[in-house]
């Protein structure tokens, strides 16, 4: 079972993270995260199929957040590559994504990218908020 949505800034990620790690029943296999210059994709793949209570109120969450993502042929297959095991440095070179964190929820990730991102520009896009 997966799910994958697009989010408008930084901060929204950083709440299903938060989300995925205050919720002890979730069953989160990897978590992935690109970065995309108006916004975020996120996938969460699950470990086994959630009850349709579990599957409806996650899903209600990740709506109240974003909107379900149909991704282009791009984003597909870096999803796809990092899914079966292809390092995020080689899926970035050959799909030209910004691959932020691929496996366990990682808050440290996010806001370490978004750190990074703001110094090297000088100033916070409204993503990044």
């Amino acid at each position: 079972m997966e799910y994958l949505y697009y989010l408008g800034n930084a901060s929204l990620t950083l709440r299903v993270v938060e989300h995925l790690h205050g919720t002890t029943l979730m069953p989160v296999r990897f978590m992935t995260v690109i970065h995309q210059i108006d916004g975020w994709v996120v996938k969460v793949k699950m470990n086994r199929y959630l009850s349709p209570q579990e599957d409806g109120d996650f899903r209600a969450f990740l709506n109240e957040l974003g909107i379900p993502y149909e991704p282009e042929i791009r984003i597909q297959m870096a999803l796809w590559s990092l899914e079966t095991g292809q390092s995020a440095i080689d899926v970035m070179r050959r799909y030209q994504v910004a691959v932020v964190s691929h496996g366990s929820p990682d808050r440290g990730e996010i806001e370490e990218f978004r750190k990074q991102f703001v110094l090297g520009l000088g100033y916070c896009p409204e993503t990044l908020a």
